[in-house]
């Protein structure tokens, strides 16, 4: 269908269209043209990517002159791939009505292991290997040595795709991960490269969050982007993690004994380049007398990751005179790394600020702030001196290096916690010292201000006033949707007690309560009896799942479980975790039913839908707070209290209750679709808890349904599926109109939306 929305004409491709996939439309469009940022909070399962897709890509259509860019951030590469096939599907719609004036290019673009189509390379386990390996085939000093003699391996697709040159591109179209690699292999050429080439071309690219918020990767892929973007980061609830992590790094005793042997590797070859090639160290001497070593004249190959810290933070200033020579720099490094050894090797937790962390480094080690500012491109410039291929080799030292730059480039917002032990296994000495980054707005901050508008949306954005204050930016559209259905198909409760009438809950001092494991294991077994299909339970922890499992099975609750459904288990281990996944969708597809047992905040809770009867039924084993003594956690709270005036209490809980809404919306993923959610802890009764869940699951949960036993919850689940088994309205002929068709927005235009939604 095709509608106006103001001055814009919105190719949707299908038929009928959801009333808040066009509210959506209505927000996203004025922070459009008002051409700033904006947080949109859309129920899980109501096409919030298409209704993204076709009105920004119809925006950019309907304005020719102003060429806009799209970037489309997802957190896994399965999630890509899913906005891809969409955005295929509107592409063909957009062609059929009008004509080549439609067409675009778009692709996603991943790491070398998902995109690379040489087997040699790919042969290597992980992604830092595949990186190595390519870098192996094609480094230009490897080319060169390869054109004089030919029994040095090449990587061939590498020496095709250069050899096209200028005509190695891409024509309009969209492109998955898995369309790149088949083009590659027709025309022979290296798709990673060719997906880096083109992305500077493309209107529409859809990539991981680390190319836009981790400045090491944002530094090589995403500096040519052009300000005119619209940069969209979906399921976005967990972004602030994101940002930390992208800054902020951990040394343990394997990383300074890996960076002792890379140390010792390139002082080897620092020798044998002086004995055979002296000329080559004093060129990178001169180079760095003159200025940094310029990073824009690499070839694509050669580029390393970027630096560390953020882009307006690095230093534009030739390297210190005490790091320029090599041998210095590894003497420096080598005094850096048996520091930090050293401050290893403590008995209790320290605390310290990157300022007097420095300050220490100085009267310690004798390196200066500036040369460890420095560290990072230093390491950059003698790798490439080198010529060291085997980058896999090298993370320890890079890690090192890592550090150094970040500690001496912020004074605010990190600070340096060193662990001797892990305090859950205080008895396996596991030395850990930590740079952690307490705010999330200094990562995002760029990209904040690079681009002309930003689009936060997720299932989980509540509470919304939240998220500005943790990223620090103004939001021009600050908004949360709610589901309009045309039956109630989602039915929310809170349990506070079990059938004995004792409370429920994981606290602390009562998680390991038999009295409430007892009741946990009855309200399971009883649901188990009557809930047709796939159950979900999400526990809080792995630990806590592995305890109360055990306990089940000692009573014998596990058997009488079994006899209704079988169980799967989520584990650490990813292979496991995929075949249990599987198993759990046969048994759920041969009528035998089955459970999932998982954890809040691992794996399945993020990314893996439990839609139609692979989940009818979600319970939330207690609330899902974070770790509370942990120090990193601790240091963050006290930098939020300061800086943002964000209570502890308050954002314990928002985290807790994101993870929570977060867990239990996996089990609806369209409107046809029905399911149950038991929140299984008298906490959740309390109003400042429950007030913080996301207005759609809010909005279904009804004041009887708060405050549960077992026998009542169960009451409950029997009526809901009797009534969800009924025929009904699809399109909600019955006064609410929940599936609008172009007559309907036509009519609209006139009365107003919401005339029709009621």
């Amino acid at each position: 269908m095709k509608f106006d929305i103001e001055d814009i004409t919105v190719y949707f491709p299908y038929d009928n269209i959801y009333p808040e996939q066009y509210s959506y439309m209505v927000e996203l469009k004025r922070a459009l043209d008002a051409k700033g940022h904006c947080l949109l909070e859309m129920p899980t399962g109501t096409g919030k990517t298409i209704a993204l897709l076709s009105l920004i890509t119809s925006y950019v259509l309907s304005k020719p002159h102003s060429p806009l860019k799209l970037l489309y951030c997802t957190r896994t590469v399965h999630e890509m791939e899913k906005t891809l096939a969409e955005l295929r599907l509107l592409h063909d719609y957009q062609l059929r009505h009008l004509g080549p004036a439609a067409k675009i290019l778009a692709l996603g673009l991943s790491s070398r292991k998902n995109l690379c189509v040489n087997p040699r390379v790919l042969a290597a386990e992980n992604r830092d290997s595949v990186d190595a390996g390519c870098r192996k085939l094609t480094a230009s000093w490897v080319r060169a040595v390869a054109a004089e003699n030919p029994g040095v391996p090449t990587c061939e697709f590498f020496e095709q795709y250069e050899r096209a040159g200028s005509s190695a591109v891409l024509p309009p179209g969209v492109y998955t991960l898995q369309d790149l690699r088949v083009y590659g292999k027709e025309k022979g050429w290296c798709p990673y490269y060719l997906a880096r080439h083109m992305v500077q071309f493309a209107n529409v690219v859809v990539y991981s969050y680390q190319y836009l918020l981790d400045p090491k990767v944002a530094g090589i892929i995403s500096k040519e982007m052009q300000k005119e973007s619209v940069v969209v980061f979906d399921e976005a609830h967990n972004i602030d993690n994101v940002c930390i992590e992208a800054l902020s790094v951990s040394v343990r005793r394997q990383t300074i004994e890996g960076a002792r042997r890379n140390l010792n590797r390139m002082r080897q070859e620092i020798d044998k380049f002086k004995a055979t090639d002296a000329g080559r160290l004093r060129a990178e001497y001169n180079r760095l007398v003159e200025g940094l070593a310029l990073r824009g004249d690499l070839p694509a190959t050669d580029a390393w990751l970027a630096n560390p810290a953020l882009p307006d933070d690095i230093l534009k200033e030739a390297v210190p005179g005490n790091i320029r020579r090599a041998e210095h720099f590894i003497h420096v490094l080598r005094r850096l790394v048996q520091y930090l050894e050293g401050r290893l090797d403590t008995e209790n937790v320290e605390k310290e600020s990157p300022v007097s962390f420095v300050v220490s480094i100085l009267n310690h080690a004798g390196i200066d702030q500036k040369a460890l500012k420095f560290c990072y491109d230093r390491l950059h410039s003698l790798m490439m001196t080198l010529e060291i291929t085997d980058t896999d080799e090298f993370l320890h030292i890079q890690t090192i290096c890592d550090f150094a730059t970040l500690v001496g480039t912020y004074a605010r917002g990190f600070s340096i916690i060193i662990e001797p032990f892990d305090e859950r296994m205080p008895h396996i000495p596991d030395p850990v010292l930590q740079l952690c980054c307490h705010d999330a707005s200094l990562a995002i901050k760029p990209v904040f201000e690079r681009f002309q508008s930003v689009v936060i949306t997720s299932g989980t954005l509540s509470p919304i006033d939240l998220y500005p204050r943790l990223l620090n930016f103004n939001p021009v559209v600050s908004r949360s949707f709610t589901m309009s259905l045309t039956r109630d198909c989602i039915c929310p409760m809170v349990l506070t007690r079990g059938s004995d009438q004792l409370p429920v809950s994981t606290k602390f001092d009562m998680r390991s309560d038999l009295g409430v494991v007892r009741n946990y294991g009855r309200l399971l077994l009883e649901m188990a009896s009557v809930v047709p299909d796939g159950i979900v339970c999400f526990f809080v922890s792995y630990s806590y799942m592995d305890g109360i499992v055990n306990t089940w099975n000692e009573n014998g609750i596990l058997k009488e479980i079994m006899q209704h459904k079988l169980v799967f288990i989520e584990t650490q281990d990813v292979v496991e975790t995929t075949l249990a996944l599987d198993n759990y969708r046969k048994a759920c597809d041969c009528g035998r039913g089955a459970i999932f047992f998982s954890v809040a905040r691992g794996k399945v809770a993020e990314g893996i839908d439990f839609d139609r009867h692979y989940g009818r039924l979600v319970i939330m084993f207690g609330v899902p707070f974070q770790y509370t003594l942990s120090k990193i956690l601790l240091a963050r709270l006290e930098y939020l209290r300061d800086t943002f005036q964000i209570k502890e209490g308050d954002f314990l809980t928002f985290d807790a209750l994101r993870q929570a809404a977060q867990c239990v919306g996996r089990v609806i993923r369209s409107k046809a679709d029905y399911g149950m959610m038991i929140f299984a802890d008298k906490r959740y009764s309390r109003h400042d808890k429950r007030s913080k869940l996301p207005s759609w699951i809010l909005s279904h949960l009804h004041d009887a349904h708060l405050n549960l036993s077992t026998d009542m919850a169960l009451h409950i689940a029997r009526e809901f599926l009797r009534k969800m088994a009924q025929p009904y309205d699809k399109t909600g002929g019955t006064g609410r109109k929940t599936l609008l068709s172009q007559e309907d927005l036509e009519k609209m235009a006139v009365s107003g939306l919401d005339d029709m939604m009621y």
